[in-house]
């Protein structure tokens, strides 16, 4: 079955506490990955998703894939790796309330990552293939993954979405930058935010940046805002749209909301300025609501994203 959007990469366990780690305390099981993340904000308003990826044989592993087809995301062709273990993330918060993300992935199943694993995938085809900058950053073979199913996704017909998804604690700007750049070129939609810009494309402002991938091919150049909103560059102009009023809770997964609600926008064939309402709506969303995508939001419960909170929907 051909499903309207594939993306592969690594989904791990999620543990958050409400403190610092070191006091100890409590923790809340889950599941996080940036790819998965998006798949689940899709999935959720209506569009068929797959993720591609590896996990290990164990209850970790179990638990990824049993969350990923709780929520509408086929599965059947992630890779199960006997006596691999599945990558975790912990979540902890910082003196002042700043979230901090500790890594327990190198080594596991998903950094282990093969062009193998995701050929049978790539090869049912999808009309949105979306990759980020964090799988290249796992390790050589991953980096080979997203490289062989972007030019095979091209080659197929593919819309290719990179979202850069820059993460210092995985690798520095430089071996970042030189990394991204020949799949931003490649890429049809590529999504980034203000820091994140300048690893793919130089030139002394933003505007001069997104032009210089628009002159490579790339088709639209999205910007992350936060707080601000978003942008988005086409050869037809610019378009800026400001976020929705939302008391934060944590904002872990805004990107990728707001990544899942562009190409949700695409795939309905909604303009441009209708992709970035829809955008910042998700993001706002996840922003407003623990976890990584558990707030996202239904095709149905799109218009109450912004409401006041104190205000009952009746």
């Amino acid at each position: 079955m051909t499903v309207e959007l594939l993306t592969l990469g690594e989904t791990m366990a999620a543990l958050r506490g409400g403190g610092p780690l070191k006091l100890g305390g409590d923790l809340r099981l889950s599941v996080a990955g940036a790819e998965s993340n998006v798949a689940i904000g899709l999935a959720r308003l209506g569009h068929r998703t797959r993720w591609a990826g590896r996990v290990g044989d164990d209850e970790l592993g179990a638990l990824v894939l049993r969350t990923l087809r709780a929520e509408g995301v086929d599965v059947t062709m992630a890779v199960v790796a006997p006596d691999e273990l599945t990558g975790m993330l912990l979540f902890d918060r910082a003196p002042g309330g700043a979230t901090r993300v500790h890594y327990r992935r190198a080594g596991c199943a998903g950094s282990r990552l093969t062009p193998a694993d995701v050929r049978p995938a790539v090869a049912r085809g999808a009309r949105i293939l979306h990759v980020t900058g964090i799988t290249p950053a796992l390790g050589a073979d991953p980096a080979a993954t997203v490289r062989y199913a972007v030019e095979a996704g091209r080659a197929a017909g593919a819309t290719i979405c990179l979202d850069v998804n820059h993460r210092p604690k995985l690798w520095g700007r430089a071996q970042a930058g030189a990394t991204l750049r020949p799949l931003a070129a490649a890429a049809h939609v590529l999504v980034a935010s203000e820091d994140e810009l300048p690893l793919v494309s130089a030139g002394p402002d933003e505007a001069t940046r997104a032009r210089a991938l628009l002159d490579l091919g790339v088709r639209e150049v999205v910007v992350k805002r936060g707080a601000s909103g978003a942008s988005a560059y086409t050869d037809a102009g610019r378009w800026d749209e400001p976020a929705r009023a939302v008391t934060v809770v944590d904002t872990v997964g805004a990107g990728d909301a707001f990544t899942a609600g562009y190409l949700s926008a695409l795939l309905d064939g909604l303009p441009v300025e209708e992709r970035l309402r829809r955008s910042v709506t998700l993001g706002s969303a996840a922003v407003a609501a623990h976890g990584d995508w558990e707030g996202l939001p239904t095709r149905a419960e799109l218009d109450q994203v912004g409401r006041a909170p104190e205000e009952t929907l009746r």
